[in-house]
């Protein structure tokens, strides 16, 4: 078919007018944008998201709006963002478990690397080791000493299996010598409300989650996971002071998009996260719930995440663990 010049002015509009509104670029964010959180509300990643959807909704003169999609580990809110389309307006918070489970889990039903979009990091975070504040555990050299002379054996919870709690806790035993059985709760919060319960013997939790309760009296740090000591809790030493050389571990959260989502809105997303988390009342907020700012390029959380695949396989053959 020969179209006249007039024809050919029309089908090319045609075409731009059918083309997805995330091609063109120029009006995005022309709408709301969801930030998808696989964990429960009140946690400390929801917090973090939070935390960051109020400080960039202004930046990019958008509304950000949390949704919460909890369960199977954090697995069904990545499923449920990686099925959502490349248009910039869905995000997930991307944190370390989203790797792991590419080894902890046969089937989680996503990949961390393929299926999305790395955006950038948004902070750092260390583990604590807690006890019952009662229970008269105050180190790790006490809890070993407690887990030799327990015959049933000790249990200890974390907030899910291929959490970092739950790496970070194998890797510690592992390195003492000891053995104890793994209770996953569905998120750091619950995990810390059972040692508090005293249903299990003590529990590895982020440290933005187990401040509130160790401030009330109601449990007690044995030791912090990371390479060094966190100035909210100065008197706290690491597992690595306790003698248990290269037992460091550190949770980490950040932004993706589902993957195919275009790089110029990535760059965007990007900039204006790291907008936000230069800014004093956001680096405040997170630092306060025990966090460390630490943004990074897109490129470099990528790699970040890869990483992280690389050290929950080690984990899991220096604990024994195979995926479930």
């Amino acid at each position: 078919m020969i179209l006249d010049r007039r024809g050919a002015i029309g089908a090319a509009a045609a075409l731009l007018c059918t083309r997805p509104s995330w091609a063109q670029g120029d009006d995005w964010p022309a709408r709301t944008i969801r930030l998808v959180v696989p964990y429960l509300a009140g946690t400390a990643p929801d917090t973090s998201a939070r935390t960051l959807a109020d400080a960039m909704g202004p930046i990019l003169r958008q509304t950000i709006v949390v949704e919460n999609k909890p369960g199977a580990a954090g697995n069904l809110g990545a499923q449920i963002a990686a099925r959502s389309a490349p248009d910039g307006y869905t995000w997930v918070y991307a944190a370390s478990p989203m790797a792991a489970a590419m080894r902890m889990h046969r089937r989680p039903g996503f990949d961390v690397l393929k299926d999305f979009t790395m955006v950038g990091r948004i902070s750092i975070s260390d583990l604590l080791v807690i006890a019952p504040a009662d229970s008269g555990l105050r180190s790790i050299a006490d809890l070993a000493e407690r887990a030799r002379k327990t015959p049933q054996g000790l249990m200890y919870a974390s907030g899910g299996i291929g959490s970092p709690a739950h790496m970070g806790a194998e890797l510690m035993l592992q390195t003492a010598g000891i053995a104890a059985t793994h209770v996953p709760f569905k998120g750091a919060s619950e995990s810390v409300n059972a040692v508090i319960g005293k249903q299990v013997d003590f529990a590895l939790a982020i440290t933005s989650v187990a401040l509130t309760q160790i401030r009330a009296g109601k449990v007690v740090p044995l030791a912090i996971t990371a390479p060094q000591r966190n100035p909210v809790l100065p008197q706290v030493p690491t597992l690595v002071e306790q003698g248990l050389a290269g037992a460091v571990v550190v949770s980490f959260g950040g932004l993706a998009v589902p993957a195919g989502t275009p790089p110029a809105i990535v760059a965007r997303i990007n900039d204006a996260l790291r907008q936000a988390l230069s800014r004093p009342e956001v680096r405040n907020a997170l630092e306060s719930q025990g966090s460390t700012p630490a943004p990074s390029t897109a490129q470099e959380y990528a790699e970040i995440m890869r990483a992280e695949i690389t050290q929950t396989e080690r984990m899991m053959k220096a604990a024994r663990l195979e995926p479930n």
